[in-house]
């Protein structure tokens, strides 16, 4: 009888220690995760110029983080206690680990956030281990000192959660009492989403969201969601609200149509006589924010600026992702993004034409320049795809050329102007076929290190004194951003130089330029969801017979559509009967108008928005569009049902190529 009385008396000893090892830990870990949210609030606002308080986030950023600590403490619970049960200190090791990598993770996504105001999610999955590896060396990140930094900071939070077991002492009543507490958080946290708010902005989401918190369902929804899968779609005509009602033709090919696309750009050109050269510039980075006529942050690139006076504009134009890995297939394609991007199916690339091949069929000859490497996010296994006759990335600059300035020991490259000069010097002196000469820069990108430091230093002040008007005491709200600003500055120049150089060239005056932007860099915060997407396009030749700005919607995908149109008009190239372009052709309208519908891709797997006429759809918002594509949310079910039922069956549409490969019939198919 005395020895079941012992038995049971340690009973609640047992329950009590496993219970103390428990929660010392995780009340360092909740102490921890709020110290955490204080510094990422502090950092935010120390290192952004944004347009609310820390009030107006403060709130919902602390609630965010308390329900995920809860809910994530919840699941320890449960494995802890089961594992105590079979042995104390083998579950105590595995939770004081398990809550130390927590911890760490949410140190480098919340200094991720700082950095780029964009939480990472699961475009991480996107990048392969050596795109990966290069992005962290460009940022300057990756060094011995951060290595065993790590390795420190690691051991300290063992440490700490351990010590954590000693300090806190409370009775088995007030354990329970914790335990239930934690309970009901795991049910709120389930049940409700404390942090989201559907008035809030982009930006202001994104303070709210606990870091790892996102990380952890973006990835969770990757690998449980992200299989190739299809539903049924359906084939429909183009809608009469679009400038384009396209007929498709096939149930096999689902983006096939006939190519019946008007000419929109020979009324402001005089009449060619022979096949004019195209000439292709690509600015890394360059949003219409801080460019050009109708910049809300103020235009940083003054000869652009010139450059428009000269030209045809369109001032609502969006990029069709929101990084660099959808500028060629969205600017010489209007391709599908599969999974994570056209570019990635680099290994099986569907049959598909572009401006690129079809130009090409019409005896053009294609040169492509890059001053980095052509094999990130595999822009080389695309342009070699279409054949160029040269192809000149990093590897092949001349020597005299030296590589951008670097963070640590690494560069992406050569900075612009070394692009355009080392460019210009290996075009042949004469040829006899016409040419597309595409040129890509990447000064403009993170960790932003423009070369001629101290000019572009001073030109920034002077730039902000002389042609923006600004007082000193504004000059703060811009030097907060100061690297990036130079960088566009350089960017600028670069293009300058190269357009003063080109008009040398006999060629010149049978050339058309054709300028944009990829999509608008994160790290200065933006004014909406769109905004990311809202790029500069320029056309400017010598060939204009007249200059314009446009403020229809338009989009990289009507570049070719509308080029193609163009050259058919004016000098007879040979279309092919049936593409699978997705865009309309560039809208000419001088007042504000929306005659396009297109999904958006954020980042690579992150498939998130569509558009259609003046209404947008944003991770299950709707909102309507305006000039200068301002948006604001609106409530109209009817309009949500559609724009999601049209977003789905673009998904569908695109799953079944990914998973089938058809796109468009190769040559000898099509030909049966």
């Amino acid at each position: 009888m005395s020895q079941k009385a012992s038995i049971r008396s340690t009973l609640p000893y047992r329950l009590r220690q496993i219970l103390k090892n428990f929660w010392g830990m995780a009340l360092v870990f909740i102490v921890l995760m709020t110290v955490l949210r204080a510094l990422e609030l502090y950092l935010v606002f120390q290192n952004h110029v944004l347009n609310l308080t820390p009030t107006d986030v403060i709130v919902g950023s602390f609630l965010s983080d308390i329900a995920w600590s809860l809910y994530l403490l919840g699941i320890f619970f449960t494995l802890y206690v089961l594992l105590s049960l079979l042995s104390g200190n083998l579950a105590k090791i595995l939770l004081q680990i398990a809550l130390t990598i927590v911890v760490i993770v949410q140190v480098a996504l919340i200094f991720y956030f700082i950095k780029t105001l964009l939480p990472l999610g699961k475009d991480l999955f996107a990048y392969n281990w050596n795109d990966l590896i290069l992005t962290v060396q460009a940022s300057g990140q990756l060094n011995f000192i951060s290595v065993i930094g790590g390795i420190v900071i690691f051991l300290a939070l063992i440490a700490l959660f351990h010590y954590g077991t000693r300090f806190f002492h409370f009775s088995l009543q007030t354990y329970a009492i914790f335990s239930a507490i934690l309970g009901i958080g795991v049910f709120s946290f389930i049940t409700f989403d404390l942090a989201k708010e559907a008035s809030s902005t982009e930006v202001e989401q994104n303070i709210k969201l606990n870091k790892s918190q996102f990380l952890a369902e973006q990835s969770f929804d990757y690998w449980m969601y992200g299989g190739e899968y299809y539903f049924d779609f359906y084939l429909r005509s183009g809608k009469d609200d679009l400038i384009v009602k396209k007929e498709f033709t096939s149930d096999s090919y689902p983006f096939l149509h006939k190519a019946e696309y008007p000419d929109v750009l020979s009324p402001y050109f005089d009449s060619l006589e022979k096949a004019p050269d195209l000439v292709f510039i690509f600015l890394e980075s360059f949003g219409k924010a801080y460019s050009g006529r109708d910049a809300y942050l103020g235009s940083f690139t003054p000869f652009l600026d010139s450059l428009e006076q000269h030209s045809l504009v369109w001032l609502n134009a969006l990029s069709s992702t929101g990084r660099t890995f959808g500028l060629q297939p969205g600017v010489f394609g209007g391709l599908p993004f599969g999974a994570k991007g056209f570019l990635e199916l680099y290994d099986e690339f569907p049959y598909h034409e572009t401006l690129l091949s079809v130009l090409r069929d019409n005896d053009y000859e294609i040169r492509y320049f890059i001053g980095a490497d052509k094999n990130f996010d595999h822009v080389g296994d695309f342009i070699d795809y279409q054949r160029p006759v040269q192809f000149v990335d990093e590897k092949l600059f001349d020597p005299k050329y030296s590589r951008a300035p670097s963070s640590g020991n690494f560069s992406w490259g050569y900075a612009d102007k070394e692009l355009f000069r080392n460019g210009l010097e290996k075009l042949p002196e004469t040829v006899t076929k016409p040419q597309v000469r595409i040129f890509q820069t990447q000064t403009s990108h993170d960790p932003y290190i423009v070369p001629e430091r101290p000019f572009y230093r001073e030109k920034l002040r002077t730039h902000l004194r002389d042609y923006l008007n600004l007082n000193s005491s504004e000059f703060d709200s811009y030097l907060a951003y100061e690297d990036i600003y130079m960088t566009v500055l350089y960017a600028d120049d670069a293009v300058k130089e190269f357009i003063n150089e080109y008009k040398k060239r006999p060629e010149f005056s049978n050339t058309i330029f054709i300028i944009t932007g990829d999509h608008r860099l994160p790290e200065i915060p933006m004014s909406s969801r769109l905004d990311r997407f809202h790029v500069p396009l320029i056309i400017y030749s010598p060939l204009l017979e007249r200059t314009d700005y446009f403020k229809g919607v338009t989009s990289h995908y009507e570049i070719t559509p509308s080029v193609l149109a163009f050259l058919e008009a004016q000098v007879g190239i040979e279309l092919p009967e049936q593409v699978t372009w997705q865009g309309q052709v560039l809208d000419t309208a001088r007042n504000f108008q929306s005659r396009i519908a297109m999904p958006l891709m954020r980042n690579k797997n992150q498939l998130m928005e569509y558009i259609h006429g003046e209404l947008f759809l944003s991770d299950g918002q709707l909102f309507k569009i305006a000039d200068q594509l301002n948006i604001d949310p609106i409530n109209s079910p009817d309009d949500l049902t559609q724009m999601i039922g049209e977003f789905e069956d673009f998904k569908n549409k695109n799953n079944y190529m990914i998973q089938t490969r058809k796109l468009l019939p190769p040559p000898n198919l099509a030909s049966n």
